[in-house]
C-alpha cells in the first residue's frame, strides 16, 4: 500500500531527476513506477487521481490563466498534472491559496512549464509495462462537473490583478 508520502517522494524524486522539464519527469515517473509492483502503481494513480479532481477549482483555473495567458479546459486540466508534479509543498499551496503560486514557483519557462499531461498518463504506462492489460477502473469519486467555488470572468483583467495581484506583478505586470 503505497502512502501519502511515498506518493510525494516519487513525485519529488522524479522532478528533480528532470531537473524541472515535465516530460522528463513524466518518463522517469514510469521508469520508476514500473519497478513497482502493480497494486503500487495504481495506488499511486488513485493518489494522483484524487489530487487532480481536488485542484478542480475555479481559483486555481483563474491563477493558471494568469500564469498561462489564457487557459482552456484542456489547458487547465494539463496545468493540474503539472501542478501536481511540482510536489506537495507548491501544490497544497496552491490549492489552499492560488496567488502564493508568486513566491512558490521558482523559475517559470513559458514553454515547457504549466502544461504536465504527460504525467496525468504516467501510472497507466507504468502498469500496462507491468501487467500487459490497460489500468482497471480506480473507484476515486470523479471530480464534480463544475470546478468547485465560485466562477470567475477570466476575460476580466482589472479582476483578474485584483485576485491574483503577486501572481499578476510578477507574470503579467
Amino acid at each position: 500500500m503505497m502512502d501519502e508520502t511515498e506518493f510525494w517522494e516519487l513525485v519529488d524524486d522524479s522532478r528533480e531527476a528532470a531537473e524541472g522539464d515535465p516530460e522528463e519527469q513524466a518518463d522517469l515517473l514510469v521508469e520508476r513506477l514500473s519497478q513497482l509492483d502493480p497494486d503500487s502503481v495504481l495506488d499511486f494513480a488513485r493518489h494522483f487521481e484524487s489530487r487532480y479532481n481536488r485542484a478542480y477549482r475555479w481559483d486555481l483555473w483563474g491563477a493558471a490563466w494568469v500564469l498561462l495567458d489564457g487557459a482552456s479546459d484542456d489547458a487547465f486540466d494539463f496545468f493540474r498534472c503539472w501542478l501536481i508534479g511540482q510536489g506537495r509543498h507548491v501544490f497544497e499551496g496552491a490549492v489552499h491559496d492560488p496567488d502564493s503560486l508568486a513566491e512558490l514557483l521558482g523559475e517559470f519557462d513559458e514553454e515547457i512549464d504549466g502544461d504536465g499531461e504527460e504525467l496525468g498518463y504516467a501510472a497507466d504506462e507504468a502498469y500496462e509495462q507491468l501487467t500487459g492489460v490497460v489500468a482497471p477502473d480506480l473507484e476515486v469519486p470523479p471530480a464534480p462537473p463544475e470546478p468547485e467555488g465560485t466562477s470567475l470572468d477570466f476575460e476580466n483583467e482589472r479582476l483578474l490583478a485584483e485576485r491574483y495581484p503577486r501572481l499578476w506583478e510578477r507574470f503579467r505586470g
